[in-house]
Protein backbone atom coordinates (compact mmCIF):
# COMPACT_ATOMS: atom_id res chain seq x y z
CA UNK A 1 0.00 0.00 0.00
CA UNK A 2 1.32 3.74 -0.95
CA UNK A 3 0.08 6.93 1.26
CA UNK A 4 0.15 10.21 0.24
CA UNK A 5 -0.71 12.53 3.03
CA UNK A 6 -1.35 16.11 1.95
CA UNK A 7 -1.18 18.54 4.95
CA UNK A 8 -1.77 22.62 3.99
CA UNK A 9 0.01 24.87 6.78
CA UNK A 10 1.55 21.63 8.35
CA UNK A 11 4.46 24.22 8.79
CA UNK A 12 2.96 27.72 10.72
CA UNK A 13 3.78 30.86 7.62
CA UNK A 14 5.44 33.42 10.25
CA UNK A 15 8.68 32.80 10.39
CA UNK A 16 9.05 35.36 12.75
CA UNK A 17 7.32 33.01 15.21
CA UNK A 18 9.49 30.59 16.22
CA UNK A 19 8.04 30.20 19.80
CA UNK A 20 5.08 28.80 18.11
CA UNK A 21 7.22 25.32 18.44
CA UNK A 22 7.33 25.79 21.87
CA UNK A 23 6.40 22.38 23.94
CA UNK A 24 5.00 20.80 21.19
CA UNK A 25 5.31 17.03 21.60
CA UNK A 26 5.21 16.03 18.24
CA UNK A 27 7.47 12.22 18.24
CA UNK A 28 4.88 10.42 15.65
CA UNK A 29 5.36 12.67 13.31
CA UNK A 30 9.12 13.65 13.74
CA UNK A 31 10.22 10.31 13.86
CA UNK A 32 7.99 9.85 10.57
CA UNK A 33 9.58 12.67 9.17
CA UNK A 34 13.41 12.09 10.16
CA UNK A 35 12.60 8.77 8.39
CA UNK A 36 11.99 10.64 4.85
CA UNK A 37 13.78 11.72 2.50
CA UNK A 38 12.49 15.14 1.25
CA UNK A 39 12.71 18.10 -1.29
CA UNK A 40 11.26 21.13 -2.24
CA UNK A 41 8.74 22.28 -4.76
CA UNK A 42 7.12 25.73 -5.72
CA UNK A 43 3.92 26.20 -4.45
CA UNK A 44 0.37 27.89 -5.39
CA UNK A 45 -1.61 26.52 -3.25
CA UNK A 46 -4.09 23.69 -2.30
CA UNK A 47 -6.49 23.81 -5.24
CA UNK A 48 -2.88 24.00 -8.08
CA UNK A 49 -1.62 21.49 -6.41
CA UNK A 50 -4.97 19.30 -6.30
CA UNK A 51 -5.41 20.25 -9.75
CA UNK A 52 -1.89 19.00 -10.80
CA UNK A 53 -2.07 16.07 -9.30
CA UNK A 54 -4.90 15.10 -11.47
CA UNK A 55 -3.68 16.67 -14.88
CA UNK A 56 -5.78 19.70 -15.05
CA UNK A 57 -4.24 22.80 -16.61
CA UNK A 58 -4.90 25.95 -15.53
CA UNK A 59 -6.68 27.96 -17.46
CA UNK A 60 -6.78 32.01 -16.92
CA UNK A 61 -8.00 30.46 -13.54
CA UNK A 62 -7.75 26.96 -11.99
CA UNK A 63 -11.19 25.36 -13.55
CA UNK A 64 -12.57 25.13 -9.64
CA UNK A 65 -15.99 26.45 -10.24
CA UNK A 66 -16.45 23.83 -13.03
CA UNK A 67 -14.99 21.31 -11.22
CA UNK A 68 -16.95 21.44 -8.25
CA UNK A 69 -20.25 21.81 -9.90
CA UNK A 70 -19.87 17.92 -10.16
CA UNK A 71 -20.61 18.61 -5.91
CA UNK A 72 -22.85 21.36 -5.80
CA UNK A 73 -24.59 21.09 -8.96
CA UNK A 74 -28.37 20.31 -9.06
CA UNK A 75 -29.83 17.62 -12.00
CA UNK A 76 -30.23 20.57 -14.60
CA UNK A 77 -27.24 22.44 -13.58
CA UNK A 78 -24.06 21.30 -15.91
CA UNK A 79 -20.92 22.83 -16.63
CA UNK A 80 -21.35 21.68 -20.46
CA UNK A 81 -18.98 23.74 -22.59
CA UNK A 82 -19.91 26.94 -20.50
CA UNK A 83 -17.86 29.16 -19.02
CA UNK A 84 -18.75 29.16 -14.76
CA UNK A 85 -16.99 31.27 -12.20
CA UNK A 86 -17.64 31.36 -8.16
CA UNK A 87 -18.77 34.48 -6.78
CA UNK A 88 -18.51 33.39 -3.34
CA UNK A 89 -20.45 35.67 -0.35
CA UNK A 90 -17.35 37.79 1.93
CA UNK A 91 -17.57 39.84 4.71
CA UNK A 92 -14.96 42.97 3.94
CA UNK A 93 -14.18 45.29 7.02
CA UNK A 94 -11.31 48.04 6.83
CA UNK A 95 -8.27 47.64 8.83
CA UNK A 96 -5.92 50.59 9.48
CA UNK A 97 -5.94 51.51 5.34
CA UNK A 98 -6.99 48.38 3.89
CA UNK A 99 -10.25 46.82 3.10
CA UNK A 100 -9.60 42.66 4.37
CA UNK A 101 -11.72 39.86 3.24
CA UNK A 102 -13.35 37.36 5.62
CA UNK A 103 -14.85 34.28 3.99
CA UNK A 104 -17.22 31.83 5.41
CA UNK A 105 -15.13 30.28 7.75
CA UNK A 106 -15.29 33.20 9.95
CA UNK A 107 -19.34 33.69 9.22
CA UNK A 108 -22.34 31.08 8.80
CA UNK A 109 -25.19 32.19 6.45
CA UNK A 110 -28.21 30.19 5.47
CA UNK A 111 -30.12 29.08 3.01
CA UNK A 112 -32.37 31.28 3.07
CA UNK A 113 -30.12 34.68 3.23
CA UNK A 114 -28.18 32.91 0.05
CA UNK A 115 -31.33 33.33 -1.30
CA UNK A 116 -32.32 36.57 -0.21
CA UNK A 117 -29.02 38.46 -1.51
CA UNK A 118 -28.55 36.72 -4.67
CA UNK A 119 -31.94 37.25 -5.29
CA UNK A 120 -31.40 41.14 -4.84
CA UNK A 121 -28.25 40.46 -7.12
CA UNK A 122 -30.74 38.52 -9.90
CA UNK A 123 -33.26 41.62 -9.77
CA UNK A 124 -30.81 43.97 -10.42
CA UNK A 125 -28.88 42.61 -13.38
CA UNK A 126 -31.73 40.73 -15.01
CA UNK A 127 -31.77 43.88 -17.46
CA UNK A 128 -28.20 42.79 -17.84
CA UNK A 129 -26.95 42.58 -21.98
CA UNK A 130 -24.25 40.43 -19.98
CA UNK A 131 -27.11 38.24 -18.51
CA UNK A 132 -25.35 37.93 -15.30
CA UNK A 133 -27.15 35.11 -12.92
CA UNK A 134 -26.06 34.20 -9.82
CA UNK A 135 -27.23 30.51 -8.33
CA UNK A 136 -26.28 29.93 -4.47
CA UNK A 137 -25.87 25.89 -4.80
CA UNK A 138 -24.97 25.83 -1.33
CA UNK A 139 -25.00 28.77 1.17
CA UNK A 140 -21.62 29.79 1.12
CA UNK A 141 -20.44 28.40 -2.45
CA UNK A 142 -22.14 30.93 -4.97
CA UNK A 143 -22.23 30.37 -8.30
CA UNK A 144 -21.83 32.49 -12.52
CA UNK A 145 -22.45 30.86 -15.77
CA UNK A 146 -21.27 34.09 -17.90
CA UNK A 147 -22.15 33.84 -21.55
CA UNK A 148 -21.59 36.81 -23.02
CA UNK A 149 -18.78 38.76 -20.76
CA UNK A 150 -14.96 37.77 -21.12
CA UNK A 151 -13.36 35.64 -18.89
CA UNK A 152 -11.51 36.75 -15.59
CA UNK A 153 -7.86 36.75 -14.27
CA UNK A 154 -8.98 36.43 -10.44
CA UNK A 155 -6.99 35.37 -7.21
CA UNK A 156 -8.22 32.29 -5.49
CA UNK A 157 -10.42 32.77 -2.34
CA UNK A 158 -7.26 31.38 -0.75
CA UNK A 159 -5.15 33.97 -1.41
CA UNK A 160 -7.55 36.66 -0.55
CA UNK A 161 -8.77 34.97 3.36
CA UNK A 162 -7.46 37.60 5.93
CA UNK A 163 -5.61 39.95 3.63
CA UNK A 164 -6.12 43.29 1.99
CA UNK A 165 -7.48 42.83 -1.57
CA UNK A 166 -6.29 45.97 -3.49
CA UNK A 167 -3.79 43.85 -5.07
CA UNK A 168 -5.74 40.90 -5.32
CA UNK A 169 -8.48 42.26 -7.42
CA UNK A 170 -9.47 40.88 -10.79
CA UNK A 171 -6.95 41.68 -12.94
CA UNK A 172 -5.89 41.44 -17.27
CA UNK A 173 -7.69 42.74 -20.33
CA UNK A 174 -11.23 42.41 -18.53
CA UNK A 175 -10.27 43.49 -14.95
CA UNK A 176 -12.19 47.01 -15.88
CA UNK A 177 -15.66 45.39 -16.14
CA UNK A 178 -14.91 42.88 -13.49
CA UNK A 179 -14.02 45.15 -10.51
CA UNK A 180 -16.63 47.47 -11.91
CA UNK A 181 -19.55 44.47 -11.24
CA UNK A 182 -17.56 43.54 -7.56
CA UNK A 183 -18.20 47.32 -6.53
CA UNK A 184 -21.43 47.69 -7.99
CA UNK A 185 -22.08 44.15 -5.87
CA UNK A 186 -20.74 45.89 -2.71
CA UNK A 187 -23.30 48.54 -3.42
CA UNK A 188 -26.23 46.61 -3.58
CA UNK A 189 -25.39 44.29 -0.39
CA UNK A 190 -24.42 46.86 1.51
CA UNK A 191 -27.74 48.51 2.67
CA UNK A 192 -29.74 45.11 2.13
CA UNK A 193 -32.21 44.70 5.54
CA UNK A 194 -30.96 41.41 5.75
CA UNK A 195 -27.22 42.77 6.42
CA UNK A 196 -28.64 45.55 8.79
CA UNK A 197 -30.33 42.48 10.46
CA UNK A 198 -26.88 40.93 10.99
CA UNK A 199 -25.33 43.89 12.06
CA UNK A 200 -27.33 44.73 14.61
CA UNK A 201 -27.29 40.92 16.28
CA UNK A 202 -23.40 41.12 16.20
CA UNK A 203 -23.00 39.19 13.30
CA UNK A 204 -20.20 39.89 9.78
CA UNK A 205 -22.53 41.29 7.10
CA UNK A 206 -22.36 39.92 3.68
CA UNK A 207 -21.59 42.82 1.82
CA UNK A 208 -19.71 41.58 -1.16
CA UNK A 209 -18.70 38.36 -3.42
CA UNK A 210 -15.26 37.45 -5.05
CA UNK A 211 -15.25 36.26 -7.95
CA UNK A 212 -12.29 33.42 -8.64
CA UNK A 213 -11.76 29.62 -10.03
CA UNK A 214 -12.98 30.52 -13.29
CA UNK A 215 -12.99 28.17 -16.85
CA UNK A 216 -14.94 25.18 -18.58
CA UNK A 217 -14.88 21.97 -17.82
CA UNK A 218 -11.34 20.46 -18.20
CA UNK A 219 -11.46 17.34 -20.25
CA UNK A 220 -10.78 14.10 -18.59
CA UNK A 221 -8.49 14.53 -15.65
CA UNK A 222 -6.49 11.83 -14.65
CA UNK A 223 -5.81 10.47 -10.96
CA UNK A 224 -2.43 8.56 -9.77
CA UNK A 225 -4.74 7.39 -7.05
CA UNK A 226 -6.95 4.50 -5.72
CA UNK A 227 -8.88 6.52 -3.38
CA UNK A 228 -9.64 9.73 -2.06
CA UNK A 229 -10.39 10.48 1.42
CA UNK A 230 -11.10 14.51 1.68
CA UNK A 231 -13.66 16.72 3.09
CA UNK A 232 -12.40 19.12 0.49
CA UNK A 233 -14.95 19.71 -1.96
CA UNK A 234 -12.21 20.39 -4.94
CA UNK A 235 -10.94 16.98 -3.59
CA UNK A 236 -14.25 15.07 -4.49
CA UNK A 237 -14.88 16.93 -7.75
CA UNK A 238 -11.59 15.61 -8.86
CA UNK A 239 -12.34 12.07 -7.59
CA UNK A 240 -15.61 12.17 -9.36
CA UNK A 241 -14.09 13.75 -12.27
CA UNK A 242 -11.43 11.46 -12.76
CA UNK A 243 -13.57 8.67 -11.89
CA UNK A 244 -11.93 7.78 -8.50
CA UNK A 245 -13.50 6.48 -5.48
CA UNK A 246 -14.08 9.46 -2.78
CA UNK A 247 -14.39 8.66 0.67
CA UNK A 248 -15.30 11.80 3.38
CA UNK A 249 -12.15 11.93 6.14
CA UNK A 250 -12.47 9.22 8.47
CA UNK A 251 -12.04 11.38 12.10
CA UNK A 252 -8.71 8.96 12.32
CA UNK A 253 -5.63 7.01 11.23
CA UNK A 254 -7.16 4.15 12.67
CA UNK A 255 -10.70 4.22 11.38
CA UNK A 256 -9.35 4.96 7.87
CA UNK A 257 -7.01 1.79 8.22
CA UNK A 258 -10.34 -0.21 8.69
CA UNK A 259 -11.78 0.69 4.88
CA UNK A 260 -8.72 1.02 3.11
CA UNK A 261 -7.72 -1.70 1.00
CA UNK A 262 -4.48 -2.20 -1.26
CA UNK A 263 -3.74 0.54 -3.76
CA UNK A 264 -2.49 4.38 -3.69
CA UNK A 265 -4.27 6.45 -1.53
CA UNK A 266 -4.56 10.33 -1.03
CA UNK A 267 -5.43 11.59 2.01
CA UNK A 268 -6.24 15.45 2.37
CA UNK A 269 -5.80 16.62 6.27
CA UNK A 270 -6.61 20.29 6.13
CA UNK A 271 -7.86 21.08 9.76
CA UNK A 272 -4.67 23.40 10.31
CA UNK A 273 -5.25 25.68 7.15
CA UNK A 274 -8.02 27.63 8.27
CA UNK A 275 -6.04 28.59 11.47
CA UNK A 276 -2.71 29.44 9.57
CA UNK A 277 -4.58 31.57 7.07
CA UNK A 278 -6.67 33.38 10.25
CA UNK A 279 -3.47 33.56 12.24
CA UNK A 280 -4.89 31.80 15.12
CA UNK A 281 -1.58 30.46 16.52
CA UNK A 282 -3.42 28.82 19.44
CA UNK A 283 -5.99 26.78 16.88
CA UNK A 284 -3.10 25.88 14.76
CA UNK A 285 -1.20 24.14 17.60
CA UNK A 286 -4.39 22.45 19.01
CA UNK A 287 -5.07 20.88 15.96
CA UNK A 288 -1.26 20.40 15.70
CA UNK A 289 -1.63 18.32 18.64
CA UNK A 290 -5.06 16.60 17.57
CA UNK A 291 -3.56 15.43 14.40
CA UNK A 292 -0.81 13.91 16.12
CA UNK A 293 -2.83 11.66 18.18
CA UNK A 294 -5.32 10.75 15.37
CA UNK A 295 -3.29 10.62 12.29
CA UNK A 296 0.50 10.73 13.00
CA UNK A 297 0.47 8.39 16.05
CA UNK A 298 -0.98 5.69 14.38
CA UNK A 299 0.33 6.02 11.25
CA UNK A 300 3.42 5.98 13.04
CA UNK A 301 2.89 2.94 14.31
CA UNK A 302 1.73 1.28 11.18
CA UNK A 303 4.90 2.18 9.36
CA UNK A 304 6.64 0.36 11.69
CA UNK A 305 4.71 -2.61 11.23
CA UNK A 306 5.43 -2.62 7.53
CA UNK A 307 1.99 -1.46 6.42
CA UNK A 308 3.51 0.48 3.31
CA UNK A 309 5.72 0.63 0.36
CA UNK A 310 5.88 3.84 0.43
CA UNK A 311 4.25 6.66 2.45
CA UNK A 312 4.63 10.82 1.40
CA UNK A 313 3.88 13.38 3.29
CA UNK A 314 3.23 17.00 1.75
CA UNK A 315 3.63 20.27 3.63
CA UNK A 316 2.03 22.85 1.42
CA UNK A 317 2.96 25.86 2.43
CA UNK A 318 2.02 29.46 1.15
CA UNK A 319 5.05 29.32 -1.18
CA UNK A 320 6.66 26.20 -1.47
CA UNK A 321 5.86 22.61 -0.31
CA UNK A 322 8.50 20.23 1.27
CA UNK A 323 7.38 16.54 0.34
CA UNK A 324 8.88 13.87 2.47
CA UNK A 325 9.09 10.14 1.30
CA UNK A 326 10.01 6.50 2.92
CA UNK A 327 10.06 3.73 1.28
CA UNK A 328 9.76 0.49 3.52
CA UNK A 329 13.29 0.16 4.20
CA UNK A 330 13.95 3.46 4.78
CA UNK A 331 11.59 2.92 7.97
CA UNK A 332 14.50 0.43 9.41
CA UNK A 333 16.98 3.10 9.79
CA UNK A 334 17.78 3.34 13.08
CA UNK A 335 20.41 5.80 13.06
CA UNK A 336 17.98 8.59 11.69
CA UNK A 337 16.95 10.05 14.25
CA UNK A 338 14.08 13.02 15.05
CA UNK A 339 15.03 16.32 15.26
CA UNK A 340 12.40 18.63 16.23
CA UNK A 341 10.00 20.23 14.05
CA UNK A 342 11.20 23.62 14.15
CA UNK A 343 14.01 22.12 11.93
CA UNK A 344 11.83 21.86 8.83
CA UNK A 345 9.77 24.60 9.03
CA UNK A 346 12.59 26.98 7.37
Amino acid sequence: MNLHLLVPALFWPDAGLPDIYRDLSLPALENLIAKCSSDDDESEGLEAWLCGAFGVAKQQDWPVAPLALLVDGAEDIKAGNDYWIRADPVHLHIERDQIVLADSRVFGISSQEAEALTGVLNQHFAASSQELVFLPLRPDRWYMRVTKTPAAKTHLLSEAANRGINELLPFGVNQTFWRGLFNEIQMLLHSHPLNQSREAHGEPVINSTWFWGGGVMPESPSSPYTSIWSNNVLARSLALASGTDHIPLPPSAAMWQQSAASGHHLVVLDALYGKAQYADAYGWRESLKELEQSWFAPLWAMSRQGLFDRITLTALGEYKSKNFTARRVDLRKFWRRPKPISIYAG
